[in-house]
């Protein structure tokens, strides 16, 4: 089982709480976890951080198909599934049609596939009509997710200043 990160999780991390620049060692973590193959995303997501302009996009191109993984064979038989469920649930057409498109249908989809834990800012919403919500589709699709802070509080993640700062 690996954690799948959603764009999201990213983005809020630059932009707030674990910005390069102030806390590297949210990044540092991730690298880690990344190597030991538990703390993963897909494509999609890569594909979407590197349309920045930013540390962010710079960060995102850094990283190869070990990190963001394109689909599988697996994945690939998930979608059809994924899909079948979000055309069944009453979506407005515009949603249907945006959720397939994006790199949420292929976290949620890869997710299934392999039994990952998709992490996401999202939270579920009852009676959406307008927008498949990530959490929405893993429950649909008996998907495990949490937001990142879960995540981090379950691996035990800890961001600790070094002795030398301390001693600043």
């Amino acid at each position: 089982m690996a954690y799948l990160l959603d764009a999201n999780v990213f983005i809020q991390a630059n932009r707030f709480h674990y910005g390069f620049d102030i806390c590297p060692g949210f990044w540092e973590w991730v690298e880690v976890r990344a190597g030991q193959g538990s703390v993963l995303s897909v494509a999609q997501v890569g594909r979407e951080l590197q349309a920045g302009n930013d540390r962010l996009a710079d960060w995102a191109g850094e990283r190869d198909t070990r990190f963001f993984l394109e689909p599988d064979a697996a994945s690939l038989q998930s979608m059809v599934a994924v899909s079948q469920w979000v055309l069944q649930q009453g979506y407005e057409p515009a949603a249907v049609n945006t959720f397939l498109q994006v790199a949420d249908y292929f976290l949620v989809a890869t997710a299934h596939a392999h039994s990952h834990t998709v992490v996401t800012h999202e939270r579920p919403q009852a009676n959406a009509v307008r927008r498949v919500m990530i959490p929405n589709a893993c429950v649909g699709m008996g998907v495990r997710f949490m937001n990142p802070f879960e995540m981090l509080r379950v691996e035990r993640a800890s961001f600790v200043l070094a002795q030398a700062e301390r001693n600043r």
